[in-house]
């Protein structure tokens, strides 16, 4: 080993219906090339959790297999990578971690999340608070995330109009031949276009959607996504649209589709709720909430309460009047589309991941762990005491 080339160990995703990575056969090359030793765990046969990326995708670029698993009794300098949060447990963490967390903005069970890492020794870097100087994330799923959310919302559309019996949009395996993912967009946008016409059929119209955050990457996504099948109007909103007066906005529910692409940052005014959805004037019948905020107090869209999964992809909302509403809240919607967002994730992770060997003097990994430090420090009493 280099010196000063801590391994990386690539974990296997133990979230269901989770096949993407944070590495991809391209990035383990290059990391490898420039002197860091990789382990990937192998993929689980489970085609539930199966990765995109076959195991023989790692070995042939030179990156070692190791069993699923196996990080847990890796040595502790070792530094754990993955995409998902850690399966609930409540033993201590000693490694160094690398993944999603989803414990920061007090999520639900945040504190017993949190509190794992400090009473084993351990350090997160949440990848979704890596930061630039400038205070840009250096990498996000932000834009597949609105392509792949606005996708099932437009679907869920044309279904609603085509099943009107109720009958709920059904597992996402149902239209990808039991896989549960697209193999790429173009497979994806050729079903949606077919989608959009059957709806049409139905409804005399295409459908209008409004996009919330539309200047972001999530935003940009979705609103890609609309365009490319021809939708029918597109609202794009954002500061410019909401800073002058607080929600609810009477727009979102005068369209059939509202696509939020927010991030939540603090509390805010909600953009709809039980008694806008009253109104006579509504069309609006699906809601994709990407930003899935589902847990947090301040969620703007208090209509809903649960997250919901490629297998049971909406949620219904109570209403007395028609339209039926129907939620999409899936906090994993860019695994839809697994290759593609794992390769655009990676890439832009990757000069980050270049510099963990001197993480110490670097402002992405500095501020990472300052913020852990932080977030720790708020743990009620006795939490974060480690264990001997």
């Amino acid at each position: 080993m280099p010196p000063g080339f801590p391994t990386l160990h690539a974990r296997a995703e133990a979230k269901p219906l989770e096949h993407r990575s944070c590495l991809t056969p391209t990035t383990a090359k290059k990391l490898l090339d420039a002197g860091y030793p990789v382990l990937v765990e192998r993929s689980s046969t489970d085609p539930h959790f199966a990765r995109i990326f076959k195991d023989e995708e790692f070995e042939a670029v030179g990156a070692t297999l190791v069993e699923e698993g196996s990080w847990e009794s890796a040595p502790k300098d070792h530094i754990i990578i993955g995409l998902k949060e850690l399966p609930e447990a409540d033993s201590p963490l000693q490694h160094t971690f690398v993944h999603f967390a989803h414990c920061y903005k007090n999520q639900g069970d945040w504190e017993h999340t949190l509190a794992r890492f400090p009473r084993g020794g351990g350090t997160l870097y949440d990848l979704e608070f890596l930061q630039d100087p400038n205070g840009r994330r250096v990498a996000a799923f932000g834009y597949h995330a609105g392509f792949a959310g606005a996708a099932l919302a437009v679907k869920t559309w044309a279904w609603q109009l085509t099943h009107p019996n109720g009958v709920p949009l059904p597992s996402l395996d149902e239209f990808t031949n039991g896989k549960g993912y697209y193999e790429n967009e173009n497979q994806l946008i050729e079903q949606l276009r077919e989608d959009v016409a059957a709806g049409e059929k139905v409804a005399g119209r295409k459908p209008t959607s409004l996009v919330l955050g539309a200047l972001g990457r999530c935003g940009s996504g979705a609103v890609d996504l609309l365009e490319r099948i021809g939708c029918g109007e597109i609202k794009k909103w954002d500061l410019a649209e909401t800073s002058e007066r607080p929600g609810p906005y009477p727009e979102i529910i005068e369209s059939d589709i509202f696509v939020n692409c927010i991030y939540l940052s603090q509390p805010i005014p909600p953009f709809v709720n039980a008694e806008s959805l009253a109104s006579p004037d509504r069309k609006l019948s699906v809601v994709c909430d990407v930003s899935c905020d589902t847990t947090n107090p301040h969620n703007p869209i208090p209509i809903y309460s649960i997250n919901t999964t490629f297998d049971k992809p909406t949620v219904e909302v109570s209403v007395e009047n028609s339209p039926q509403i129907s939620v999409i809240s899936i906090d994993h919607l860019p695994s839809a589309l697994p290759r593609e967002s794992s390769e655009a994730f990676s890439a832009a992770l990757l000069p980050s991941l270049m510099a963990l060997k001197d993480r110490k003097a670097t402002p992405v990994w500095q501020g990472a762990e300052k913020l852990f430090g932080q977030k720790v420090s708020t743990l009620p009493e006795g939490m974060a005491k480690r264990e001997i």
